[in-house]
């Protein structure tokens, strides 16, 4: 059904403006909607494969009749503005007025992607090897197609596996280590297996137990973990006392610590310096072996976190304790400077097995290089195409170039996709084909789904939350599992919609442990508070959190209090006490008082626009911008608030709703780490190595993915910020076994989007 009653009016949805269908569908949810025949309650349908439509609560036996509509509805459900007295006044919209834009009015269907290569079955892999320890695993269950037998037999001399996506390379890494055990009978302790966490560690020396032939004490003597630990393993045999577990800074809040202290010796107040981006870009240099004194500083920022870095390595030094950097950047040095200590080691391991080798940075690539110096038995395993942690300083060239530094080395692709269907598969390949920098290759499916991935279109982050949780319901109740679900996100800020929609529905799900609640951000807290402060002028949180906007120092917060007792007025009067010995910024304190004022009764959207003209809250956001903040910039933080306000008609409503999602994320947390049947909610960074029977990848759009950072990196002439960009379509889309929609959002941040150029090869009227 097309046609619905709601207050009295008809409602159509092919004259309703497309803006409007979300409010629709949550007046149906709230039972306001009726049918126009039987007058039953009914809803609004947005979903994913079907197009919007009108369904009847209760199943009935009779089938209703389509309304004919011939006057256009006049139900207002949109608002417009007009100026006056500087600030926008709403009035009143009717749901028809706007359908005289076509363009604007058309439900764009869902497309599937349809120019995808017929699937052809390949041979069955022959599976007669000549050597007998790889037919005993055959026989014991453990399966090799020929290219993975290659890389498990071939023991000596430097060797690249390009392990694709789904093509088994964990398998690879064990069954090599069976291998050189059993069949070559390489001394364990020779042989040094490195993986990025303990938990992939753990699990290849399990697997190892279960494999035919295998002596549990040999497989316990294989030297294997995450090049932290093997690293620290040497430091602390060496100098145990200086690296004593017990002066490790093990937690965050340790480490910024250190540097909020040297934020007060530079006269940085740490809530306006990025202290936390410091962190990151001093864990960069270190990671890239630029000590302090070496760093050549490009802007204002990094000259100040330059500076930092400085004070903090002599306030660790002074202390007598490390950090998780220091463990691989000090046993590098010591390496260097004792040549006796790193060739006892070069003696010792012979063998080197290094997992997930795309992602590995520069002290650590040196690190295995002075390891293996002697022998270059080094086998590397990964894939150039998707290595997307550049920020942390893994760079893909060292995979490339890998036949430079390590001379006639043997060179494996492992082609072969045993996790998802032949359409994903084909869609992957002509996302990623058109990288530059990459070695070229092409993944093959093992079976075909013979269903399409699906692009669909909703209008904005709003109606895609709804229509991936519709789409989810349906699944759910034809008999999938929560667990069956993933939706990605380039970066945790987009993910506040469906979390919203998850948090409000009965279906189980989790998310990253660090994913901050939207509502704790830096940036919307800062604006929330002014609202705050307008429903209650002494909330003391709200005042702590509108200094750093004002350009006032944390340290005047206990003025205001003070002054508040003396002159019994309320906190927010009292702004217009404060000195700051300067009379522009004195004058604006005082103008914030009224302003602040003025915004009880205004709806969210139009305070928020208030504080944004008349406090210069641009100008606080452009000072964060300069900060490094480059990868989630505070003007997107407050584009989503903006997106998120337009649900509510007063401040009230969305500080009592920010202050729910608050709670319900610490809940979610919390209870998540037991939950092993649900839907997961995670960024597509987060999601590498993992696996899933559905994927949703949500916001397809330029600016988001690609995130605006690769654009303007591109529009100078860095091309490798995009190209890792795609890198992270390409591990989106690979993290599907069997059902891929991808979300390409009509409208992000309240602004018309362009599809994101990543799509063009698999969807022609997407082409540029």
């Amino acid at each position: 059904m097309k046609t619905a009653i709601l207050h009295n009016k008809p409602v159509n949805l092919e004259q309703l403006n497309r803006e409007n269908f979300q409010h629709i569908y949550e007046e149906g949810k709230k039972g306001k909607l009726y049918c126009s025949d039987c007058g039953a309650s009914v809803r609004l349908y947005l979903g994913i494969e079907k197009e919007p439509h009108f369904y009847h609560i209760q199943q009935s036996s009779r089938t209703c009749k389509e309304m004919k509509l011939n006057v256009e509805p006049a139900h207002t459900v949109t608002r417009e503005y007009i100026e006056k007295d500087g600030f926008k006044i709403p009035v009143s919209r009717s749901i028809a007025a706007s359908a005289v834009n076509i363009a604007e009015s058309v439900f764009k269907k869902a497309q599937p992607v349809k120019n995808i290569p017929i699937y052809i079955k390949e041979n069955t892999p022959d599976h007669s090897f000549p050597n007998e320890y790889l037919q005993a695993l055959f026989r014991s269950g453990i399966f090799l197609d020929t290219q993975q037998a290659a890389a498990v037999s071939y023991i000596d001399g430097p060797l690249l596996v390009l392990a694709g996506a789904g093509s088994g390379k964990t398998r690879v890494l064990t069954t090599r280590t069976a291998f050189m055990l059993r069949e070559k009978n390489i001394d364990p302790k020779s042989i040094m297996l490195v993986t990025f966490t303990a938990k992939a560690a753990a699990e290849m020396k399990d697997r190892l137990l279960y494999y035919p032939g295998m002596d549990h004490r040999k497989v316990k003597k294989v030297v294997s973990g995450t090049f932290h630990s093997l690293f620290y393993r040497i430091l602390s045999f060496h100098s145990p006392e200086k690296w004593a577990s017990g002066k490790l800074l093990n937690r965050d809040w340790q480490r910024e610590q250190i540097i909020k202290e040297a934020c007060k010796d530079l006269k940085l107040d740490e809530r306006e310096f990025a202290f936390d981006l410091a962190l990151q870009q001093i864990s960069y240099w270190k990671n890239s072996l630029i000590m302090p004194e070496k760093v050549k500083p490009e802007n204002d920022w990094e000259e100040q976190a330059a500076a930092l870095y400085k004070r903090y390595e002599l306030a660790k030094g002074r202390k007598g304790i490390f950090d998780f950097d220091d463990m691989l950047t000090e046993c590098y040095t010591l390496f260097r400077e004792n040549p006796l200590i790193l060739e006892q080691y070069q003696s010792r391991f012979r063998y080197f097995l290094i997992d997930e080798f795309q992602d590995i940075n520069k002290v650590q690539y040196e690190l295995m290089k002075m390891l293996s110096n002697k022998t270059s038995n080094v086998c590397a395993v990964g894939d150039d195409d998707q290595s997307i942690y550049a920020f942390r300083g893994s760079d893909p060239q060292y995979l490339l170039d890998f036949e430079e530094d390590f001379p006639n080395a043997k060179v494996i692709t492992l082609d072969q996709n045993y996790r998802s269907a032949h359409e994903i598969v084909s869609a992957a390949n002509q996302i990623i084909s058109l990288n530059k920098q990459r070695r070229t290759k092409s993944m093959n499916a093992q079976y075909t789904s013979e269903r399409y991935p699906f692009l669909f279109f909703p209008y904005d982050e709003e109606e895609e939350a709804t229509m991936i949780l519709t789409d989810i319901q349906n699944k759910i109740a034809k008999g999938f599992e929560p667990s069956d679900f993933a939706i990605l996100f380039r970066t945790h800020t987009g993910s506040r919609a469906v979390f919203e929609r998850l948090a409000n529905s009965s279906l189980p799900f989790k998310l990253d442990q660090d994913a901050e609640s939207f509502y704790d951000r830096f940036i919307i807290r800062s604006m929330l508070a002014f609202l705050k402060l307008s429903a209650n002028e002494d909330d003391q949180h709200a005042i702590k959190d509108i200094l750093p906007s004002l350009f006032v120092k944390q340290s005047a917060l206990q003025d205001i209090k003070a002054e508040s007792i003396l002159k019994d007025c309320s906190l927010l009067e009292c702004l217009c006490h404060i000195k700051t010995g300067f009379a522009f910024q004195e004058s604006k304190l005082r103008r914030a008082i009224p302003v602040i004022r003025s915004l009880t009764g205004l709806t969210p959207l139009t305070a928020i626009e208030k504080v944004e003209k008349e406090l210069g809250f641009q100008n606080f956001l452009k000072k964060r911008g300069s900060e490094g903040n480059k990868m989630e910039k505070g003007s997107d933080d407050l584009k989503d608030l903006k997106v998120a306000a337009r649900n509510f008609n007063s401040i009230v409503e969305l500080i009592e709703h920010a202050e729910h999602m608050k709670a319900m994320n610490k809940e979610i947390k919390h209870f998540s780490k037991s939950y092993k049947n649900a839907i997961t909610l995670s960024t597509i960074h987060r999601s590498k190595g993992l696996e899933y029977n559905v994927v949703y990848v949500a916001g397809a759009v330029e600016g988001s993915l690609p995130h605006d950072h690769a654009l303007e990196a591109f529009r100078t002439g860095d091309s490798a910020p995009l190209e890792e960009e795609r890198r992270l379509m390409y591990v989106a889309v690979t993290r599907a076994r069997k059902d891929l929609y991808i979300s390409v959002p009509e409208r992000k941040r309240g602004r018309k989007a362009a599809p994101s150029r990543f799509l063009a090869p698999i969807s022609r009227s997407l082409r540029r």
